[in-house]
């Protein structure tokens, strides 16, 4: 691509993968959505991390990502457990305080919790993430709106950050860009 900067090319390379993953998980049937999720889930409860951990930023998943729902109602009443929201082009991270907190977002019509932003990014212990794409380096690629990088860069270095997807999301390489935020590890099934 003649007079192309390296920014052009990694959009284009982001945004081919995005199409390629988008494919794949049409093709993932409810039944393995739900047992890989299980195993998933099981694999982050079964850290050292995950047990010693009070305060856990998480996800509520989408119909095309990892499930952590079954998770967040197992946990939520023995750890806090924070959830973002989106709120004009960024994430709001706000407790989950149970199914009567929820309400369905603006954009993607996500349930969101309601209350008071949380603001205490030193206190989180674990933040489990979702991605379009990981890489063996933990790299994360998301879905392009930079919403979880700019929050993760809020909690590097203070929260491990584990990152969750499908094993056919776990590639060779994602093409990063200086805003990225790595993994410090990524768990799949």
């Amino acid at each position: 691509m003649f007079g192309a900067t390296m920014n052009d090319q990694i959009y284009l390379e982001k945004k081919s993968l995005r199409k390629k993953i988008r494919k794949l998980k049409k093709n993932i049937t409810e039944g393995q959505r739900k047992d890989k999720s299980k195993i998933t889930m099981e694999k982050i409860e079964s850290e050292k991390l995950f047990k010693k951990a009070q305060i856990i930023f998480a996800y509520w998943a989408m119909d095309d990502e990892v499930d952590t729902r079954d998770f967040i109602m197992k946990w939520y009443k023995e750890k806090t457990i924070i959830l973002p929201t989106i709120d004009s082009g960024d994430l709001i991270l706000k407790k989950f305080t149970g199914m009567n907190s929820l309400k369905d977002g603006d954009l993607y019509a996500i349930p969101e919790p309601q209350g008071e932003p949380f603001e205490a990014f030193d206190q989180l212990d674990l933040a489990i993430v979702p991605g379009v794409a990981f890489d063996q380096l933990n790299n994360r690629m998301g879905r392009g709106k930079a919403y979880y990088d700019k929050i993760l860069k809020k909690m590097k270095g203070n929260t491990f950050l584990i990152g969750i997807c499908y094993d056919f999301q776990f590639i060779d390489k994602v093409p990063v860009e200086e805003h990225d935020i790595t993994m410090d590890e990524v768990i799949y099934s």
